[in-house]
């Protein structure tokens, strides 16, 4: 039988399409190890795609059309020290998103999701560095057939920081490529941290870091990814 994936309307990024952090995990965790996802085109919602093995990569397939491709990775970063939990909680008060955001239902990141929909991680400004950050409690909607937190949802997590540390206020722009490695998971309820960091950037490709710590102080999982600018910051 034919290996396929198909990512829930649940998931979304854009509204008729995967958010990027989490169709990139559930490609990603094919790996034994950390990986990279490059995203070619609007993963859809609702609909079976081919997984397509080959010389040690991976394609998602929608028909003959290539979605992402990926393969194994090495995630080299210098990850900055992450607040204190108060520390995030109170950036949240920064969160642009609540005011302007291109797309107000993202799973991860929307203001328009809820606790138990979304994983409603909102990260503002950390006051007085270049830090975003932002508190992150997995519920038990994330959690896999074994009662933990099913890691595609790190990998998710990881996804939209990044875009908030780099991009304009309400500027549209969407995952490119995502390198992650994951080490551990949150247990259900524990009140991680997020961070998001700027690396840099050139012409429409923006360039940041995440990490993901959990209550304890433990980095959970960490990322480098590329945005790729749609167009300028607008209403919607």
């Amino acid at each position: 039988m034919a290996e396929t994936i198909t990512i829930a309307g649940r998931f979304n990024g854009p509204p008729n399409s995967g958010n990027g952090g989490y169709v990139c995990g559930r490609l990603g965790l094919l790996f034994d190890g950390p990986a990279e996802v490059t995203l070619k085109k609007p993963p859809p919602l609702d609909m079976a795609m081919s997984v397509a093995r080959d010389d040690g990569g991976i394609s998602l397939m929608d028909g003959d059309g290539v979605v992402a491709e990926a393969g194994p990775a090495l995630v080299d970063l210098a990850i900055p020290e992450p607040p204190d939990l108060e520390t995030a909680r109170a950036a949240v008060q920064h969160y642009t998103g609540f005011g302007l955001h291109a797309f107000p239902t993202c799973f991860v990141c929307g203001p328009e999701r809820r606790p138990g929909d979304g994983l409603c991680i909102f990260p503002g400004k950390v006051a007085g560095g270049d830090l975003v950050a932002a508190p992150w409690t997995p519920d038990a909607s994330l959690a896999d057939e074994a009662g933990g937190i099913d890691p595609v949802h790190v990998w998710a997590a990881l996804d939209c920081p990044g875009y908030f540390a780099v991009a304009d206020v309400g500027e549209a722009a969407v995952l490119g490529r995502m390198a992650a490695e994951v080490p551990g998971v949150p247990a259900v309820g524990e009140t991680c941290v997020v961070i998001g960091w700027a690396i840099g950037g050139e012409g429409r490709k923006l360039h940041s870091g995440t990490a993901v710590f959990g209550a304890d102080g433990r980095l959970i999982g960490k990322a480098r990814a590329t945005w790729i600018k749609l167009q300028a910051a607008t209403g919607a």
